[in-house]
């Protein structure tokens, strides 16, 4: 009986650092901290995630199963190299639930959490100044979720995050163009402007308008990419 409980637990905590690891690391994908092509291994995950082998390889299996990455050997995933359609299906996914989201964000909105965008943009115009770009996208992912989750509408959250796996790591692809031209800077601003006026109309245009801007610069990566393939 006591051998039992103890193997019950056993798998219970392999399986809770599992979860773990799988969350982090598709956090780091969203978050644009590998890029397209990058191999992963086993090996490597467990020493950045600072785990064992068991819930690194469970991490990749499930990202695997989703898509987000692709086996290239018995030992080795890499991240895979969107195509333009790829990134076509996913602007447009993203244009139809981000908008929503956005939109409905301005209900629950408070003061506190436009001043809270306010300190990550910051944050994000330092990185850019300094051309710290994968931090950058890290405070990205802060401002836009923050909205998001306003929304109120968890499944709705989950469902664009979803997207933000596959795309994430082509995201760094938007610089330093994206930064040098201030397209996101100027979205997130009218992003806030429109969440103190409670306008969300304005807030959706916002937000649309910021995943555009970055398809017509993440078309042109991609093409590039593909010419010198």
């Amino acid at each position: 009986m006591n051998e039992t409980l103890s193997m019950d637990a056993s798998q219970k905590q392999n399986a809770n650092l599992g979860d773990a690891a799988y969350a982090e690391l598709k956090e780091r994908l969203s978050r644009g901290a590998y890029r397209p092509g990058d191999k992963l291994t086993v090996r490597s995950v467990a020493e950045v995630l600072g785990v064992s082998s068991t819930p690194a390889r469970d991490a990749i299996n499930r990202l695997a199963a989703e898509s987000v990455l692709v086996y290239a050997g018995p030992k080795t995933v890499i991240v895979p190299i969107l195509t333009e359609a790829d990134l076509r299906e996913i602007t447009l996914i993203r244009i139809a639930l981000e908008g929503l989201a956005a939109q409905l964000a301005v209900t629950h909105c408070k003061p506190e959490h436009i001043e809270k965008l306010g300190e990550i943009q910051k944050c994000i115009n330092t990185a850019l100044a300094d051309r710290a770009y994968e931090t950058a996208l890290w405070y990205n992912k802060e401002f836009h979720f923050l909205v998001y989750g306003l929304s109120g509408l968890p499944h709705l959250v989950s469902l664009i995050d979803a997207q933000w796996r596959r795309v994430g790591p082509s995201f760094y692809g938007l610089y330093p163009e994206f930064a040098d031209e201030k397209h996101g800077v100027r979205n997130h601003q009218m992003a806030m402007e429109a969440l103190a006026d409670g306008d969300g109309g304005a807030l959706r245009a916002a937000f649309e308008n910021d995943i555009r801007d970055g398809y017509r610069r993440l078309r042109l990566a991609v093409r590039e990419c593909t010419s010198r393939s």
